[in-house]
């Protein structure tokens, strides 16, 4: 091994040992509630060499959910490639985003600093472009399934493979952040099972944009819906 090549490694490993303690660190106390030291001294490093690595705090917490964007994007590719049909796909993308939020609760969390932009100003354009080419790959993948459904017929031809991504997302995403937060208290006071709610939105919504004949051979919608009585 060259000289190069064995620096190129170690930098690499150092790397690493510092997305290991900001993960730790941030997990369990938040982006505002966390410091460089305290990274810094869960690492074994001087404060100074995370800033070689990473210009800002906000830099390295985005470094880290970085990692929750690969781990959700390699789940919801796998789910996407072993479905039979589009509709099966994104029944299954929706299941699998429920078992990584299960799974992953602290990655799922980390997401919502997107969505703060008053937060941003510590962060590089750099490292902000990593963090959009990445959700845009599984944008990208989701968007794709509902145009292949709208070439197969499983999908009607009136809808917008990407406003159709939007609503679908929006709508699992504020009810897990529901179950996330509230969901001890929707039981008490409501005896809603949030969860429940979770899988029935997906079937309504992949309802009302297939075709009536995808959706009559689409037994994973129907048993999600409940049942009416007269």
């Amino acid at each position: 091994m060259g000289i190069q090549e064995r620096k190129e490694r170690e930098k690499e490993h150092r790397r690493e040992e510092i997305l290991n303690a900001a993960q730790q660190v941030f997990f369990e106390k938040g982006l505002q509630n966390s410091t460089m030291d305290e990274i810094a001294e869960l690492a074994e490093l001087s404060k100074g060499t995370l800033y070689l690595y990473y210009g800002s705090k906000e830099d390295l917490y985005l470094a880290v959910m970085l990692r929750g964007f690969d781990l959700l994007h390699e789940m919801v590719a796998e789910a996407e490639k072993q479905a039979p049909s589009p509709g099966e796909a994104m029944w299954m993308m929706g299941k699998i985003y429920f078992d990584f939020f299960e799974k992953h609760r602290n990655f799922f969390r980390m997401f919502h600093f997107l969505q703060f932009p008053g937060l941003h100003k510590q962060v590089s354009p750099e490292m902000m472009e990593s963090c959009n080419g990445q959700t845009q790959k599984t944008w990208n993948l989701v968007i794709d399934v509902f145009r292949r459904g709208i070439e197969q017929g499983v999908f009607r031809r009136n809808i917008n493979p990407v406003e159709a991504a939007v609503i679908l997302w929006s709508s699992a995403n504020s009810i897990l952040l529901r179950i996330d937060n509230e969901c001890d208290r929707w039981k008490q006071t409501l005896n809603i099972d949030l969860v429940q709610v979770y899988f029935r939105s997906n079937a309504l919504f992949l309802q009302s944009v297939m075709t009536p004949e995808a959706h009559a051979r689409s037994s994973f919608v129907r048993d999600e819906l409940p049942t009416t009585t007269s």
